[in-house]
């Protein structure tokens, strides 16, 4: 049985300001299953998990949490957790199960029925247009390699826009290019399992931004009703090691370079600075700009297209202070808090990830993704108690509440997930959600955190701790 959910007012002192948009997050590949129903078509992560070894245990995506079945059920936990909004994808597959062409109206018929269930629950749906799940017929046709996969998904976004718009007005474009780049194309530990040299990775970087802004544009032409548009980038944050002003400057000129490294795509200004700045930063420019089409700057001009926000994806950190050549990274403790994922527990990345961000690209910000990964099961009593994950989520949502007093422009947060649901090529081990699911059967059983946060919602964050350091 849930704890009691007795109302205390909201008080403005402790809590975040009033019209905070709570939230929680999903993406279709990771929660629908379905995969050969209603006439879907194979998508990159389809045919990546069928290969041998691609992901832990073999899992795929094929059942995954039974959402496309159950998706009432899943409307109504989101609607008792008392979100304002649910951000989900959509499955480009299911809609064009070749990519291009006709679309499919059994596609369409289902996020017709789930946005229509989410809308009368008063949840708004906040949707992604891509989170990875690429058409394999497109792949196959170079995939983000091919300078026409802005085209593709310009017409995606358009039909998408036709087709939603009357009722869906929040839009995100990509989740997270550095994710699906570097492991997709780089170390090719995800879809479409690729290793590219650095001009191909640089082609691949500059398509998916063209692609960005030709969907922005195709959202603004074809909606049917005024379009708030984001996108939401990996926001690759640093913290300071200290309140000195130089270990500040340290962390914020680390977190907007551009590096010569392996991992170098995990980085923010080679893809925001184009984006939301109109140019390709300085840095990288001298180390990456001999790979650029000709005709990049031309290129510009499309994807620097004007956005709404800046949706920010933040779980992890390393600290940085001022060395004597430049940032540093500083090694943390032995024994320093980790989850399940093995990442670090840093609160201050909630602080200084949307503060910098907002300094930098002026635009207000959301937190589209944050939560942890927990050793989370089903108790003798029936409970799933993550006492972990209320305590995580404590910690950030107190840097968050934080960096708003002190200026930064941050209006919404959305919990990831609000399920547990297949982690790429982790499979199922990982559980990021507020709802245990149990994979065999499907059930759902929403966790103590679950119930944590529907109350911090009620509260809008009045009680949560005032000091943060208290927590330290």
């Amino acid at each position: 049985m849930p704890p009691s959910s007795d109302h205390t007012p909201n008080n403005p002192l402790n809590g975040f300001p009033d019209g905070f948009l709570w939230g929680a997050a999903s993406a279709a590949y990771q929660v629908e299953g379905a995969t050969d129903a209603g006439g879907r078509g194979e998508s990159v992560w389809d045919a990546f998990a069928a290969k041998l070894g691609a992901v832990k245990r073999g899992e795929t995506g094929e059942i995954a949490c039974r959402h496309y079945d159950m998706y009432l059920q899943d409307v109504d936990l989101l609607s008792q957790l008392g979100v304002g909004a649910y951000r989900m994808s959509i499955a480009w597959p299911r809609i064009i199960p070749e990519g291009t062409g006709t679309p499919s109206a059994e596609g369409i018929a289902f996020y017709d029925r789930l946005i229509d269930a989410l809308l009368e629950r008063g949840v708004q749906p906040w949707c992604t247009l891509y989170h990875w799940d690429m058409p394999e017929a497109l792949f196959r046709r170079g995939g983000w390699l091919n300078r026409e996969a802005a085209d593709w998904f310009a017409d995606y976004a358009a039909i998408i826009a036709d087709r939603f718009s009357d009722r869906v007005s929040h839009w995100m474009t990509l989740n997270e290019p550095q994710v699906y780049i570097h492991h997709g194309h780089v170390d090719g530990i995800h879809a479409p399992g690729m290793k590219y040299d650095t001009p191909q990775v640089i082609a691949v970087c500059h398509n998916s931004l063209l692609a960005h802004g030709r969907a922005v544009q195709a959202l603004r032409s074809f909606a049917r009703s005024n379009p708030t548009i984001g996108w939401a980038p990996v926001g690759e944050t640093r913290i300071p090691a200290s309140d000195r002003q130089e270990d500040v400057d340290a962390a914020r000129a680390d977190m907007f370079a551009v590096q010569d490294r392996h991992g170098w795509v995990f980085n923010n200004t080679w893809f925001s600075d184009p984006a939301v700045l109109g140019h390709y930063p300085e840095d990288g420019l001298a180390i990456y700009g001999k790979h650029l089409p000709k005709e990049y700057e031309r290129d510009l001009e499309t994807i620097r297209q004007p956005i709404d926000f800046y949706g920010v994806n933040i779980y992890q950190a390393p600290m940085v202070r001022a060395g004597v050549n430049g940032p540093e990274i500083v090694a943390r403790h032995t024994g320093y808090p980790t989850t399940r994922f093995g990442w670090p527990v840093c609160p201050e990345a909630l602080y200084w990830g949307p503060k910098l961000i907002y300094e930098r690209y002026k635009l207000p910000v959301y937190i589209t993704e944050n939560g942890l990964a927990s050793m989370d099961w089903v108790g003798v009593d029936g409970a799933v108690r993550d006492s972990a994950r209320v305590d995580f989520l404590t910690r950030y949502l107190c840097a968050l509440r934080d960096a708003i007093r002190d200026g930064t422009d941050a209006r919404g947060y959305f919990h990831w997930s609000i399920m547990d649901n297949f982690e790429w090529g982790e499979g199922y081990e990982m559980r990021f959600g507020l709802v245990y699911v149990d994979y065999p059967t499907g059930d759902r059983v929403p966790k103590s955190s679950y119930w944590w946060y529907r109350d911090t919602i009620q509260r809008n964050g009045a009680e949560l701790p005032t000091d943060l350091a208290a927590l330290r």
